[in-house]
């Protein structure tokens, strides 16, 4: 039997509304459902034994879980914080964990001998668009979708998938009634219930940031170290990059660091609005951009931005095996060669700021400071500013004054 014949199929799985109705679906279509869950270490034990357990109570054929920490740092958070964008500017691309599960359960396919991958995205965001493309680019691959085959008949999804979960004496948790979640080493994000109504966020959209009231008295004060552009060390601890970015989400969450709403315009075209909470990816940027902006030229901090911008469109609409995204890496990768050093956060709660930067390559000019002492005379300085706006100068010149309203 080949594996286009293999009734087999690998569901990437996470315990939550989707994926679980896909279980009782798929088998109702006649697969054998194998499910795979990708922890990328956002999720405690406590959470892990009951995502394992939902899919025993579900019935599965087998299930595993994929420690995905050190794939997604290195696949993902490293460019992501030499790019230090975000999508629009302010979503820090938290479901690009999505491409490490997709190579989990292609891993997975290939032991079992089947070409039958599922995914519980619907076919109204851009999930589906990351998941499949994903897919598509790394081989000949069927790809069963539940949650866009239902949507052909049932426009309220969610509603259905809850009903058909209860039918069969599945049950499903208070939180998943009211919205999606996604949780991860990079963060968490909250759609669906009022979210989605442009409404303000009800007591329950709230995951790992703490609230106003709960933040702690006294200021929080880390160092991070980095080697080129890479975090590698956390108050003078060597750690690994993914136990870094953990730590961090701990410490910063307490202080609600990392939380805000944004309404992104999506791959398919409509407006998505979520919650997102990352903690840990706020500090990671706001420390690497203080060294950055230290060590780096100002044509670098000038062009450096633009690369990123494409790098992060990139991969938040699926391309993430395109060779572009590669190029653009190696781009950044030879941007990060001086930056090098540490840098101090500090946050009181709400945000987080850098206070101090260190660094032997830190562009000091020795025998000047800014708006304080020079070592160039007075005429070099007039002789420069007649030069640098010579271009506007002759424009009023040879026009007679300010430009036309």
């Amino acid at each position: 039997m080949t594996a286009s014949d293999s009734k087999d199929i690998v569901l990437a799985f996470s315990g939550g509304l989707d994926t679980s109705f896909c279980v009782p679906y798929l088998q109702e279509q006649g697969w054998n459902v194998h499910t795979v869950f990708a922890d990328t270490g956002g999720v405690d034990a406590e959470e892990r034994a009951t995502i394992e357990a939902r899919a025993e109570e579900l019935g599965v054929a087998s299930h595993v879980t994929v420690d995905g920490g050190p794939a997604i740092w290195s696949g993902f958070v490293k460019p992501f914080v030499w790019a230090g964008e975000g999508y629009q500017g302010q979503y820090p691309l938290l479901v690009s964990d999505r491409y490490l599960i997709v190579d989990a359960s292609l891993a997975r396919a290939r032991a079992l001998g089947t070409n039958a991958i599922a995914h519980g995205c619907t076919g109204m965001g851009n999930d589906q668009v990351r998941f499949d493309l994903a897919v598509k680019a790394q081989g000949d691959y069927r790809i069963v979708a539940p949650i866009r085959e239902i949507q052909k008949q049932h426009t309220q999804t969610r509603a259905f998938e809850q009903a058909y979960l209860e039918e069969r004496g599945f049950g499903v948790r208070a939180k998943q009634k009211a919205y999606t979640i996604n949780e991860n080493l990079l963060g968490l994000t909250m759609s669906g219930g009022e979210i989605d109504a442009w409404e303000a966020p009800g007591d329950g959209a709230r995951g790992w940031c703490a609230r106003r009231e709960q933040w702690p008295a006294d200021a929080l004060e880390v160092t991070l170290r980095f080697d080129n552009g890479e975090a590698v060390a956390l108050d003078g601890q060597a750690l690994a990059g993914e136990k870094i970015l953990a730590k961090l989400n701990t410490m910063f969450a307490q202080y609600g660091v990392g939380r805000g709403m944004y309404t992104g315009d999506t791959t398919i075209g409509l407006k998505g609005r979520i919650v997102f909470e990352a903690p840990g990816l706020a500090a990671l940027l706001a420390a690497h951009r203080a060294l950055e902006e230290a060590v780096l030229t100002k044509q670098q901090n000038r062009c450096k931005p633009e690369v990123a911008r494409k790098w992060v469109e990139l991969v938040y609409e699926g391309f993430y095996h395109d060779p572009l995204k590669t190029d653009l890496e190696a781009f950044l990768a030879s941007s990060q060669r001086m930056v090098n050093g540490e840098v101090v956060l500090r946050t009181s709660g709400g945000r987080v700021d850098a206070v101090a930067v260190r660094s032997p390559h830190i562009l000091n000019s020795k025998g000047a400071t800014y708006a304080q002492s020079a070592d160039w005379g007075v005429e070099e300085a007039e002789g420069f500013i007649k030069l640098f706006g010579m271009s506007s100068t002759l424009w009023a010149q040879v026009n007679g004054g300010q430009p036309d309203a």
